[in-house]
């Protein structure tokens, strides 16, 4: 790869940000204004929650490579009897984010908005680190929480680069810090221009315990970057209490 592009794609990447979710309020709903024509990484501006967001458009994380993410190594998943009705949890950090059947196993990072009031995206040096909206609910937390990654990076492939072979039904695992795992199922898999990202849609609360997970989408454009946003929708399902032993740190 030549330098000049792959410093081009560097300072896009920098650019990039997810959708931008209205100031932080204690669990309420993610919320973002107009995506501009820059490249951005993940800028998520989330306050996940009861408080529906504003109208206002929104653009979530997005990485700035060329390359079409490859397909991903997809294990079994095992089968577990979920919960009908999961008791939601109080609150503990995430420490890793997992979806077994594309092999992702990621440590989780928290993530603030910046002076823009953006979700910035994960550092670029380690292309398998997964950004968690910490002013928003934590794993299994009443309203709806957000955690961005990148779909590329210079280096290639990233952590999310597999999103968009997720299927219905499929398993999200965030372990927290206090030793338990929210576990989610995917409901849907959306992809949203970042000129028309419906915030409410995608940050609104609905009564449970729920998950986005964001990284780019659509068509990569040298200049500005991926055009949109791919959104997995999914919903808590099972609390996996922590082994006999463990020790938890909240």
């Amino acid at each position: 790869m030549a330098r000049g592009a792959a410093a081009s794609r560097a300072h896009a990447a920098r650019q990039a940000s997810a959708p931008h979710p209205p100031a932080p309020k204690p669990a309420s709903a993610p919320h973002s204004r107009p995506a501009t024509d820059k490249p951005r990484t993940p800028s998520t501006r989330t306050t996940p929650g009861t408080t529906p967001p504003r109208t206002t458009r929104t653009a979530a994380p997005c990485p700035t490579t060329a390359r079409p993410a490859p397909g991903v190594h997809r294990s079994p998943q095992p089968q577990t009897q979920p919960q009908t009705h999961p008791r939601p949890l109080p609150p503990s950090r995430p420490t890793r984010l997992l979806v077994p059947y594309l092999g992702i196993d990621a440590p989780v990072i928290n993530l603030r908005l910046d002076r823009n009031h953006r979700l910035p995206a994960p550092p670029d040096d380690d292309d398998n680190l997964a950004g968690w909206y910490a002013d928003g609910p934590s794993p299994g937390q009443p309203g709806t929480a957000v955690a961005v990654g990148h779909l590329d990076t210079d280096s290639g492939p990233a952590v999310f680069a597999g999103l968009s072979e997720l299927k219905r039904g499929r398993h999200i695992e965030v372990r927290r810090a206090d030793g338990r795992t929210a576990v989610y199922a995917v409901d849907s898999l959306r992809s949203f221009e970042k000129d028309h990202f419906p915030n409410r849609e995608v940050y609104g609360a609905r009564g449970r315990p729920e998950l986005r997970l964001i990284t780019c989408g659509g068509t990569y454009h040298r200049r500005t970057g991926y055009s949109g946003n791919l959104v997995v929708f999914a919903h808590l399902v099972q609390v996996r209490q922590p082994h006999r032993g463990a020790g938890a740190a909240h």
